[in-house]
């Protein structure tokens, strides 16, 4: 092997893992498998089989910072207490947060038949990519699935401590910009801009709920076959209680208002909009099925190109001198001159 090969990612303690599972009730005494499925700086899943169980593993990689067990523990909360909603998810298993394990905290959730829209290479799988009627379901699933979201009672799941929403919106300038602050590199130009418009502004009014953080196709898995079927929100690591219009606005903020072949904006991003309903569209199907007004989406949409452009930055700077800061820095900047300019030209009041 060579120094710029790299290894796939393993459960090396499986001894440990099979004892752990036998004393949870997890196919006790059946001989286990397990493959890598994907990962990152902050998480790799696994698949796991064993007996009658079909699931998988999250859990952060050996180099994560200490404080991503916390997180993990967070992810596993909202995931347990979407038990019996309407919420797609993944069902929750059993946590983990003994290291003599795997050494680091983990969760177990079932496994998910279906397919990413991150791994379609900008190609929806058939009947999608013909079907532009069944392909105008994906989108709408994808708003009714934060929709549902947005209705679950936090507080009787016991997440009132989950997030602070006393005040959710009156310090997100402040903590964001502390938090570019201590990254920062550069300059984004269209920073001050909107973070002055954000400071003026408000919603028009403020329902607390529970939020995914970093909602969008990617984060999302679908059914197989049509009609489209929302099979699970994934990736809970900024779930909060927050306000979950900003989850909607983090889907509308790059939405196309025209989704015709080869309008602006249909394509070049991971998933192909053509033939999508319009962004007027999906703003009337989340209102009506959430029960919240969307009068207010300019705010919305500036806070999330604003926050989404912070947050990215941090990847940027991370990564410096590599590909994939190539490929973030120039989208940060268009997304803080955008939130900048969507800030300038709105007409909202609030």
């Amino acid at each position: 092997m060579t120094d710029t090969e790299e290894t796939t990612p393993t459960l090396t303690r499986v001894a440990e893992l099979t004892a752990w599972m036998d004393a949870n009730g997890l196919g006790v005494g059946a001989p286990l498998e397990h493959r890598y499925i994907s990962g990152g700086s902050q998480n790799e899943i696994y698949e796991v089989r064993r007996g009658d169980l079909h699931g998988a593993i999250r859990i952060p990689p050996p180099t994560a910072v200490p404080d991503r067990d916390k997180g993990i523990v967070r992810e596993w909360r909202i995931i347990e207490a979407l038990t019996g909603t309407d919420v797609p998810h993944t069902e929750a298993i059993a946590l983990c947060e003994d290291p003599s394990v795997l050494g680091r905290t983990f969760y177990v959730m079932g496994f998910v038949d279906g397919w990413s829209p991150m791994a379609t290479r900008g190609h929806w799988p058939e009947p999608f990519d013909s079907d532009l009627d069944a392909r105008r379901g994906l989108a709408f699933e994808l708003v009714e699935g934060i929709a549902r979201l947005s209705k679950v009672d936090w507080r009787a799941k016991g997440l009132e401590d989950l997030g602070r929403p006393d005040g959710f919106h009156e310090r997100q300038v402040d903590r964001w910009t502390a938090f570019l602050d201590r990254i920062k590199g550069r300059e984004l130009p269209g920073f001050d801009e909107a973070s002055a418009w954000l400071r003026s502004h408000a919603p028009l009014d403020f329902v607390p709920g529970l939020m995914h953080g970093d909602y969008q196709f990617a984060n999302v898995m679908f059914r197989d076959g049509a009609p489209a079927q929302l099979a699970a929100i994934v990736d809970w690591e900024m779930g909060t209680v927050g306000d979950p219009k900003l989850d909607l606005a983090w889907v509308v903020q790059s939405w196309p208002e025209d989704t015709s072949a080869g309008a602006e904006g249909t394509v070049g991003g991971y998933v192909d909009m053509t033939g999508m309903p319009s962004r007027t569209e999906v703003l009337e199907h989340y209102a009506a099925s959430s029960g919240r007004q969307v009068d207010d989406i300019d705010y919305y949409v500036v806070l999330a190109k604003w926050k989404l452009a912070i947050v990215l930055e941090q990847t940027f700077q991370r990564a410096a001198g590599t590909p994939v800061a190539d490929a973030f820095g120039p989208i940060i900047l268009e997304l803080m001159a955008s939130a900048a300019q969507v800030a300038e030209t709105s007409d909202y009041q609030g």
